[in-house]
């Protein structure tokens, strides 16, 4: 397969999930004395506490979440992404399998746990993961659980697998930004230019360009022959972000 002069193009999974929002104001008393939702009241703050980089105390509220309701999957999953956090994957790891023994079918959890697992070089368990939220009828984004099936893949370089899970993302949602881009790519290093093409056109209508989408939308025209484009490219790249790897990977490249 033929590939120019490229950089390794960053992926990043779509955003963890952390369910439910609560102001610091907010007073236990105002609630009931059912543990159910005692753990939620709990596990809301602690949620909100890791949103402002307060770990300890978020720890400190999930905790006291699960000592309420030692069954409430809510809290476990979200001590699962507080321990990943601050780098310590066996607790993460044993937290989320908690989460999923009280909630197996949750997608928001399955989602969290896969990109967790993506993060630590568990690739194949994390696809797993992604497609069983997938799988939750009631799941509303299911195009994201697929997304990050992909990522998963493409970061384990398995660009087949990778180019399923984004096509079935678009099949779910075709206005997806990430996962066009990601077909994009795709295309072109099986090159197929002028599907690469396609989708980065697509992209672009609903996102604006990087350096990364420049670099890919340059070497796609570079095979199908459009100076123009190609001339528009490079320059938006050179003025835009001249002192981006991409820009000097034109550099280096030009005229060949």
């Amino acid at each position: 397969m033929k590939r120019n002069t490229r950089i390794v193009l960053g992926l990043l999974f779509a955003s963890f999930t952390l369910s439910g929002c609560v102001t610091q104001t907010t007073q236990e008393k105002n609630s009931t004395e059912d543990p159910n939702k005692i753990a939620d009241l709990n596990t809301q703050i602690g949620i909100t506490y890791m949103r402002d980089g307060d770990n300890e105390l978020a720890k400190k509220k999930l905790e006291k979440a699960i000592k309420a309701d030692p069954n409430h999957a809510p809290a476990y999953s979200a001590l699962g992404l507080l321990y990943n956090r601050v780098g310590d994957f066996e607790e993460a790891d044993k937290n989320f399998r908690k989460a999923l023994r009280f909630d197996p079918a949750s997608s928001s959890i399955l989602n969290n746990y896969g990109q967790v697992l993506c993060q630590h070089g568990q690739y194949e368990e994390g696809q797993k993961m992604f497609l069983k939220a997938n799988e939750n009828s009631l799941y509303a984004t299911p195009e994201i659980a697929l997304n990050n099936a992909g990522t998963c893949a493409m970061t384990a370089g398995d660009i087949d697998s990778a180019e399923t899970h984004f096509r079935a993302a678009l099949q779910k949602n075709p206005r997806v930004a990430s996962s066009l881009l990601q077909m994009s790519i795709i295309s072109y290093e099986k090159e197929r230019y002028l599907p690469a093409r396609g989708y980065l056109q697509r992209y672009l209508e609903l996102a604006q360009h990087t350096p990364r989408s420049l670099w890919l939308g340059i070497r796609i025209e570079r095979e199908l022959g459009d100076k123009d484009t190609l001339a528009s490219y490079a320059l938006q790249l050179e003025k835009g972000y001249p002192d981006s790897d991409e820009a000097r990977l034109l550099l280096e490249t030009q005229g060949n």
